[in-house]
C-alpha cells in the first residue's frame, strides 16, 4: 500500500544530502500535502534547491508556483522564465506550458 508519510521521510533524508531529485520529490509532497502538511512555501524552497542543480521537473514546478502565486508572489513573467528553462532541457510539459503562454500572449509577446 502507498505510504506517503514514509516516502516523504525518506525523501527528506536524501534531500538533506543534497540529492536534487529527492529535493524535487519532497517539494511535490509539500505542494500536494502528500505525507506532510501542505506548505507551498516549503515546496517552493525545495524546488529552488533542486532547480539550482539543473532539475528540469523542479524548474517546471517553479513555473507553476509562480504562475499561480503559490508560496511566492504571482509572476507570469517568472513562470514563463522557468517554463523556458525547463523546456530547453527537453521537459515536455514545460514545452507545452511555454507554447500555451505564447499562444495566448500570457507573459510573452503573442506569437
Amino acid at each position: 500500500k502507498q505510504d506517503y508519510k514514509k516516502a516523504a521521510e525518506l525523501y527528506r533524508k536524501a534531500e538533506e544530502k543534497g540529492h536534487a531529485e529527492a529535493q524535487n520529490n519532497l517539494g511535490f509532497c509539500y505542494e500536494n500535502g502528500e505525507g506532510v502538511k501542505q506548505d507551498y512555501k516549503k515546496a517552493f524552497d525545495l524546488y529552488q534547491k533542486s532547480a539550482s542543480q539543473g532539475d528540469a521537473e523542479a524548474l517546471k514546478s517553479l513555473g507553476f508556483l509562480y504562475g499561480n502565486g503559490l508560496g511566492v508572489a504571482k509572476s507570469i513573467e517568472k513562470a514563463v522564465e522557468y517554463f523556458r528553462m525547463a523546456a530547453e532541457k527537453g521537459h515536455a510539459i514545460a514545452q507545452y506550458n511555454l507554447a500555451y503562454c505564447y499562444k495566448i500572449g500570457k507573459g510573452v509577446k503573442q506569437d
